[in-house]
């Protein structure tokens, strides 16, 4: 796993924030004074100084025995982006608009690294959409793309998982989008200072170690700058937001034939230079 992965975690039934060091997690409430139980996002643990623990101390706790959960887990706001990467508009056989598409998700929906996505009783079609996550350090409202990365705490992986027959019910994304356990989150957040030119990283879904979908981030068709532009134009974002940036050409519904997520998979979404994100899948069991 990356070093400097900002992590929320469980170990022995208490929930921590920590830095991701080798094989292990340099305890941030150990070390440094910071309580998460007084600050209800990890963001707020995202300044530099924090880097400086995992710099300065021996891990506290080894990967293996701890359970990563969503780097961010009570956001007021999880905003998504649809259709953001020319290939994936063209398999839709939509056109690229003037404006994002937008959409949400419920943070009640999202698991981490290592937990299973849910195969929804009612569907046997849920599709895969590796992205790109941000969260919100700085809060702000009417934010210009110059001044876009200063609002930026870090990024992350994640796995907009689709219901896609019920996604198409109606012309509106909130059912397909919205089952429980279907949005994959983590591992961590990488800080932004510790992140290179966003353009250049590749993103990669796999399933079953078989590559589904690939692209550079420079090939969104809405840059994250334009994103928070276009999203603190109409709502204030704040601390802990998450803004998930769309999923590039390849995913499940659009082969031929249809590839679903199923029972007894392992899906992967990585981003050089931030993380690798795996879930199994499992089907609901009522």
């Amino acid at each position: 796993m990356n070093n400097n992965l900002l992590v929320n975690y469980e170990y022995r039934g208490a929930r921590y924030i920590g830095i991701t060091k080798g094989e292990g997690i340099v305890c941030v409430d150990q070390h440094s004074g910071y309580s998460s139980d007084r600050h209800p996002f990890l963001s707020a643990a995202l300044r530099n100084e924090y880097l400086s623990v995992a710099a300065n101390n021996d891990i506290d706790h080894e990967l293996q025995d701890v359970t990563l959960l969503p780097p961010v887990e009570h956001s007021q706001r999880v905003i998504c982006v649809g259709l953001n990467y020319g290939k994936h508009v063209q398999e839709t056989g939509r056109s690229h608009g003037d404006y994002p598409v937008l959409f949400t998700r419920f943070a009640s929906t999202q698991v981490g690294h290592g937990q299973p996505l849910l195969v929804p009783e009612q569907s046997d079609e849920l599709d895969f959409e590796g992205e790109l996550a941000l969260v919100i350090g700085k809060g702000g409202r009417r934010i210009s793309q110059q001044q876009a990365f200063e609002h930026i705490a870090g990024y992350s992986c994640y796995n907009d998982a689709t219901v896609r027959d019920w996604q198409f019910h109606t012309h509106q994304y909130t059912a397909g989008k919205n089952f429980p356990a279907t949005g994959g989150f983590g591992p961590g957040l990488m800080p932004v200072e510790c992140v290179p030119e966003l353009a250049q990283l590749e993103i990669r879904t796999e399933l079953n170690g078989v590559v589904v979908q690939q692209a550079k981030l420079g090939e969104m068709l809405f840059p994250v700058e334009r994103i928070i532009e276009y999203v603190s134009a109409f709502t204030d974002l704040s601390p802990g937001d998450v803004i998930v940036t769309g999923t590039p050409g390849g995913v499940g519904f659009k082969r031929e034939p249809k590839l679903f997520m199923k029972d007894g998979d392992t899906v992967s979404v990585s981003v050089s230079g931030i993380g690798e994100l795996v879930n199994p899948v499992r089907k609901e069991q009522l």
